[in-house]
């Protein structure tokens, strides 16, 4: 029998041996894999081993990462290389295979490329979303005008989440014919079997229905998976492969169902290598103990290059290219569509420029984008946990990637954000009529505690020296317009807040923007008044009614996360020490940074005004700020309480 096939065994061995040391894992799903694993990885996938970077590489995706230590087997036996950057690279070798889940080792327990294993190219764990970022490679690849298949690895369990379907309607969609997903159908869940709605026969009827080339085959008949794998990808349809399996394949006592995460003990990781040797020879597998197989080499390509610095065009330019000139001089612009005539500014300075939408691109104005630039616009319809994994997928493809929805919309896709940090995903989201100025629309499309959840990656170090995340929350057109620009040209997951009214152009067209930062919009001696985005319109409102009664007050538009709080705090110190912190959100926000600040100082004291009940609609923006309590004559009134 091949080679490949005695490393089946081998692999087996190094996968019950690994996570007994390691006291956790899933040997049984791993076991389910290995001849999957081994004829991707040795013998179907074009690929360098000593250089995962390549653009030229096949790739794979393992949506149910809790099965990786077969892969991490495979790749140990190849001598891939490891490492967070080219330049720092090492081989993993079989030896390194015992610091499986040790803190310093490239090993996690599920796949994450950040901490050193660039084989793969997303984080995945937390389960269905491995399909969606195996999309957002193939769009990638095919932007770049590279032909190389990515093969996605799905649990049958998995399959019952529905980002999968998410997934696979958007791959028919866009004819990503290059994007391959194999169903690992073993039967077993982790707390019991898999429903007959996930069964092999059941998912193939599903497959095919949604306009796919099904092939069914035996998950541990390597003539027939290297056949079917060798074809895939190259009709005019897209190819799903159902591969039927056995959990715990080759170690008797790992077959049970109640096996599911289960490492062997020491005492028993002799009689499960005797098992695999067993099955060896019931399949006539001869021993093979010479080098590992090199996998085919991948085609010599150029992938996306980086172009320094994006700048894009003057503001007066970029409203003028975009059909807003009109409105600029009205003075009346909503930070949306400044956003989409930043995004199109964007799209002329930079190929990279890539934009992803849920069915709201005509109220998040990304169809400006998607009008002058249709090859690389991606409609995802409504399905938002599919756009943000797409979008990380396109990321890892080179690719920067603006993904827009409804602020409200996107919390939905908030596990999917979390995975993206994991991976450190260089994406970019906006979320669009947040905040309670929507009016009335109501509360089921208004976005409060989004700030909130944001904050808490702004308030993480990523482990290299940045935040997880970065929050711009403009306030007006010209803020919009560049700190869009700014999200362009850092690295990580940049959220901008956009808001549905117009409001008038609070700053010069020329105004400078950073990460961290503030803008002081008014100066005065009786309280400093800070506020973000639709609500620095409304302070700034505000400010006028109370200085008009004698009270003069400093006004700091607030429009980054992490949020430097110095110069606000150095104003407020001259100004009675207290601050009067006003959002059209929930608690959590900006008020909750300048309270821990504050706290942490000792210095000053923040007073928040924040949604603190339940909004609903109303036919104005204003009429909501009433009901909640955060209207311009609300605003004055806790302000002269608190001056005195």
């Amino acid at each position: 029998m091949s080679t490949v096939e005695s490393r089946v065994i081998d692999l087996g061995k190094h996968v019950v041996r690994m996570t007994s040391i390691a006291g956790s894992g899933h040997p049984s799903s791993a076991l389910s894999l290995g001849h999957l694993v081994a004829s991707l990885m040795y013998q179907q996938m074009r690929y360098d081993p000593d250089d995962p970077w390549n653009p030229g590489n096949d790739r794979l995706v393992l949506s149910e990462g809790h099965a990786v230590p077969i892969v991490y087997a495979a790749y140990a036996d190849l001598g891939g290389a490891v490492g967070k950057s080219p330049s720092k690279k090492k081989p993993l070798t079989l030896d390194d295979l015992k610091t499986l889940r040790e803190i310093d080792s490239v090993l996690d327990g599920h796949p994450n490329p950040a901490e050193g294993f660039p084989f793969f190219d997303a984080a995945t764990g937390s389960l269905g979303q491995g399909l969606s970022v195996g999309a957002g490679l193939g769009l990638a690849a095919r932007l770049n005008k590279i032909y190389k298949r990515i093969f996605v690895l799905i649990g049958d369990g998995e399959s019952r989440e529905g980002q999968i379907w998410e997934a696979l309607d958007f791959i028919i969609d866009h004819k990503l014919t290059n994007v391959i997903p194999i169903f690992n159908c073993n039967g077993q869940g982790q707390a019991d079997y898999v429903s007959p709605q996930q069964s092999a026969a059941t998912l193939a009827a599903k497959l095919n229905a949604f306009g796919y080339n099904v092939k069914m085959i035996d998950g541990h008949n390597m003539v027939e998976i290297n056949d079917t794998i060798a074809s895939a990808g190259k009709g005019p349809k897209p190819t799903a492969i159902v591969a039927k399996t056995q959990k715990g394949w080759g170690v008797d006592s790992l077959k049970d169902k109640s096996n599911h995460g289960k490492p062997l003990p020491a005492d028993a990781i002799a009689d499960a290598e005797a098992s695999l040797d067993k099955a060896a020879a019931a399949l006539n597998i001869a021993v093979d103990d010479g080098p590992a197989p090199r996998p085919p080499a991948p085609p010599a390509v150029n992938g996306p290059t980086a172009a320094g610095q994006i700048k894009i065009v003057p503001f007066a330019e970029g409203m003028e290219k975009a059909g807003l000139s009109g409105a600029v001089e009205k003075n009346k612009l909503s930070t949306r569509r400044a956003y989409g005539a930043a995004l199109l500014a964007l799209g002329a300075a930079d190929k990279r420029i890539v934009a992803v939408d849920g069915d709201v691109s005509n109220s998040t104005f990304a169809n400006i984008f998607a009008k002058a630039y249709p090859d690389r616009f991606f409609e995802c319809k409504i399905a938002e946990q599919n756009m943000i994994s797409v979008a990380a997928g396109l990321a890892a493809g080179g690719m920067i990637p603006f993904a827009s929805s409804f602020a409200k919309f996107l919390a939905r896709a908030y596990d999917q954000l979390e995975m993206a940090s994991i991976t450190r995903a260089n994406i970019n989201i906006s979320g669009s009529h947040s905040g309670i100025s929507l009016g009335a629309d109501g509360p089921s499309q208004m976005s409060l505690p989004d700030l909130a959840y944001f904050r808490y990656f702004t308030s993480t170090d990523s482990g290299r020296g940045n935040p997880l995340a970065v929050v711009f929350h403009p306030s007006d057109s010209v803020s919009a317009y560049r700190l869009t620009e700014l999200a362009a040209n850092m690295s990580g997951i940049c959220y901008i807040r956009t808001h549905r009214p117009d409001v008038p152009l609070l700053y010069p067209q020329d105004a400078a923007f950073t990460i961290g930062g503030s803008s002081q919009l008014a100066e005065g001696n009786a309280l400093t008044i800070v506020a973000s985005g639709f609500m620095v319109s409304v302070a700034l409102k505000a400010v006028s009614e109370l200085e008009k009664a004698g009270i003069k007050c400093n006004l700091f538009d607030a429009y980054s996360l992490p949020l430097n709080t110095e110069p606000i705090f150095a104003a407020a110190k001259k100004a009675g020490g207290s601050i009067l912190s006003v959002e059209d959100n929930y608690v959590g926000g900006f008020n909750s940074a300048l309270a821990e600040a504050a706290a942490a100082t000792g210095q000053v004291r923040v007073h928040a005004m924040t949604c603190a009940r339940l909004p609903k609609s109303g036919k104005t923006g204003d009429d909501v700020l009433v009901y909640c309590g955060l209207s311009v004559s609300d605003i004055v009134n806790k302000a002269k309480s608190l001056a005195g």
